[in-house]
């Protein structure tokens, strides 16, 4: 019984990380999407920094490693990219490398929990 515990514990510890983890899918429709997205040409204009992961297990939880998932029910996040920074809920700018990736407005942390 007591290593039946420990499983259940285990499933729901896993379960938890795994839920917070950038499994992002892109909508066709803006209605679909948690979070609408604008991608910026400098980093100075950035929200957040992404680094685009080949591995659904390179993903990182909320540092801004995102792994593209191929089907909506993979993802955690599903984002709308839309066309004017005006309409985006959260602006990105894409990094060619893991340790670029980051927040810089730490605020806006919540659109992708």
């Amino acid at each position: 019984m007591h290593f039946m515990k420990k499983l259940i514990f285990f499933l729901f510890l896993f379960n938890q990380v795994e839920a917070i983890a950038q499994k992002v899918f892109p909508v066709k429709y803006e209605g679909q999407a948690d979070v609408k997205v604008f991608v910026v040409k400098y980093e100075s204009q950035a929200d957040l920094k992404v680094y685009k992961v080949a591995y659904e297990a390179q993903a990182k939880e909320n540092e801004g490693r995102w792994y593209f998932a191929k089907y909506p029910a993979q993802a955690e996040k599903k984002v709308f990219f839309v066309s004017y920074e005006g309409q985006a809920d959260l602006k990105i700018f894409f990094v060619d490398y893991p340790a670029q990736a980051g927040w810089k407005k730490k605020e806006k942390m919540y659109l992708m929990e």
